[in-house]
């Protein structure tokens, strides 16, 4: 999965989002109803990280296998949306296996 650019943003992409959902449903809640904003600290620097680490894979699938802008907007807002990712990762796994790059 981890060898072909497309390979690595599905990978990215699901890691990013368990992240926002971690932020969503665990770290929000503990947050406002019990008061502990150190989880969302926490979580919410993870997913920041991640989100830039799919936006770089993005850039990568476009620059390698030549995909659009509008192409590329696909996986790009279902990161923004909760289980976008994983709605998406079917997409992108065909588009693996038709893919231009052979993996190294």
């Amino acid at each position: 999965m981890l060898k072909t650019s497309i390979g690595r943003l599905r990978f990215t992409g699901m890691i990013e989002g368990v992240s926002y959902l971690l932020l969503l449903f665990v770290a929000m809640p503990l947050k406002y109803i019990w008061g502990d904003p150190t989880w969302v600290r926490h979580i919410g620097m993870a997913h920041g990280v991640l989100f830039v680490a799919l936006c770089v894979s993005i850039f990568e699938v476009m620059v390698k296998e030549r995909w659009s802008i509008k192409r590329c907007l696909v996986p790009f807002v279902a990161s923004l949306l909760p289980f976008g990712p994983f709605l998406i990762d079917g997409r992108l796994k065909a588009a693996q296996l038709e893919s231009r790059e052979t993996p190294s």
